[in-house]
């Protein structure tokens, strides 16, 4: 199996340094009419900041894989007649809604971007140094120093991307994420019957009545182990704690319906319990294989744990739109 090179990038490692602060003047009002005047060293100016952007037009970290030092400007030093020196220019990194910033040494998180035009300073740039001007007093009319700029700060960074969506498919390999994703947005992800075709996040907006939308995500299949790392791991789960609605998707064809959600359920749990507290929608894909009497048989069997299922086909658009209603209810209640 061949798989395609991917745009899709949520995860960069990227050395950043800030600019640091331009030196303070050690300097004395000179002038045709004043030999030895009193000082005048102006202030050295700020040393560039690494920001960090939301920018909602985004959806990847691909223009930062191969960019991995990012640097600012330094600041410039003071000069005579109090004149500040230039402030070094800030370095701003764009990224997708949905990015978190981390210390790659601790692993700690420090921020994360979630609106449009959000900022945050990711390495601050050092202060500029005051000027010898600051510290003349009565008993030193001549203060023939001055303070140097606060040095830069450099370090290693993580940027990771966790997809924002209101819905989040979850399933195994094959349950028909892909296909229901194609039938109900725009979106065109990689369709084929074999496992893992989807290898990144899709995302679709779909519309619903009265010209809403939501946006729904089609996650890459779990295995079981999913939550110790076992296929794609770690790398996907992370992208399902950002959606408000999970959509747990079995195929009518698999040996046990109900002990494929339990799996699920399970590896979601092992890797963040808080997913447990988010609303889930159990759909039964490839109702196109069931009769009726068998759709029934199969709704008998069900205990009462599972939450609220429907049968659904993206083939013959059975249950489609019921689906939508059940997504569309869920996101607005506040249960």
């Amino acid at each position: 199996m061949k798989v395609k090179n991917s745009n899709f990038i949520d995860y960069v490692k990227i050395f950043c340094r800030s600019g640091k602060g331009g030196a303070g003047s050690t300097h004395f009002h000179r002038s045709k009419t004043t030999s030895k005047g009193g000082p005048d060293g102006g202030d050295g100016g700020s040393g560039g900041n690494i920001i960090v952007k939301g920018n909602s037009q985004m959806w990847t970290l691909l223009h930062l894989k191969f960019k991995k030092h990012i640097f600012a400007e330094h600041g410039g030093i003071g000069s005579g007649n109090h004149k500040h020196g230039k402030d070094g220019e800030d370095k701003i990194i764009e990224v997708p809604l949905g990015t978190v910033a981390k210390d790659a040494e601790t692993n700690k998180i420090l921020f994360e971007i979630t609106e449009n035009d959000e900022e945050f300073i990711l390495v601050e740039g050092g202060k500029g140094g005051k000027g010898n001007s600051h510290f003349k007093s009565s008993t030193n009319q001549t203060p023939r120093y001055a303070q140097p700029g606060i040095d830069l700060k450099e370090g290693w960074y993580i940027l990771e991307l966790k997809v924002l969506a209101d819905v989040g498919l979850v399933g195994f390999p094959n349950a028909g994420k892909s296909t229901l994703l194609s039938i109900v947005s725009a979106a065109k992800p990689e369709i084929a019957n074999y496992p893992f075709t989807t290898l990144t996040p899709n995302l679709g907006i779909v519309s619903y009545r009265d010209e809403k939308s939501f946006i729904m995500a089609d996650i890459p299949g779990i295995i079981e182990g999913a939550s110790d790392g076992k296929g794609l791991g770690h790398r996907f789960l992370r992208h399902i704690e950002r959606n408000s609605t999970l959509l747990f998707m079995v195929p009518a064809d698999a040996d046990d319906i109900e002990n494929e959600y339990k799996i699920l359920l399970t590896e979601l749990k092992k890797y963040n319990p808080e997913l447990l507290d988010k609303k889930r929608i159990l759909a039964i894909t490839k109702k196109d294989l069931l009769d009726d009497e068998l759709q029934n048989a199969i709704s008998e069997s069900f205990s009462k744990k599972l939450p609220k299922t429907i049968f659904i086909s993206s083939i013959t658009n059975y249950g489609i739109s019921k689906l939508k209603d059940l997504i569309w209810k869920n996101l607005i209640s506040n249960e």
